[in-house]
């Protein structure tokens, strides 16, 4: 599948997020092994630690799909360049292949990077 498709999907998705604390809307959308995709949007709550990130919300709908094994990651916010993801993610998606692409918007111009770039020395039992 083309990197940019699972970018488009990302953007339509971070319209849907639900923000209203930070106002910063995030959308992803996880390409698995067997070529299926899940998209997933931040959600946030009064409780901010309750507050769920898009690539978690991803990753939990990949996973209860059935899916454990993720190829490829795209990334999108609309107020960010580059919008890497946060060290929980990192560690979440890790768990799920450390070897997968991650793949981030810069202006128009999309970047991939390795996981284990963003995550060296991730923590697996």
């Amino acid at each position: 599948m083309d990197y940019k498709v699972l970018m488009e999907e990302a953007e339509k998705v971070s319209t849907k997020a639900y923000a209203p604390y930070s106002n910063f809307s995030v959308g992803a959308c996880i390409l698995t092994s067997s070529g299926k995709t899940y998209t997933g949007c931040n959600f946030e709550n009064s409780s901010f630690g309750l507050t769920i990130c898009a690539e978690r919300n991803a990753a939990g709908s990949a996973i209860a799909d059935g899916e454990r094994n993720f190829k490829a990651i795209a990334i999108y916010s609309p107020k960010r360049d580059l919008c890497y993801p946060c060290g929980a993610c990192l560690q979440v998606l890790h768990e799920f292949g450390e070897d997968m692409d991650v793949i981030l918007k810069s202006e128009q111009e999309l970047k991939t990077y390795k996981l284990k770039e963003l995550l060296p020395g991730g923590f697996r039992l």
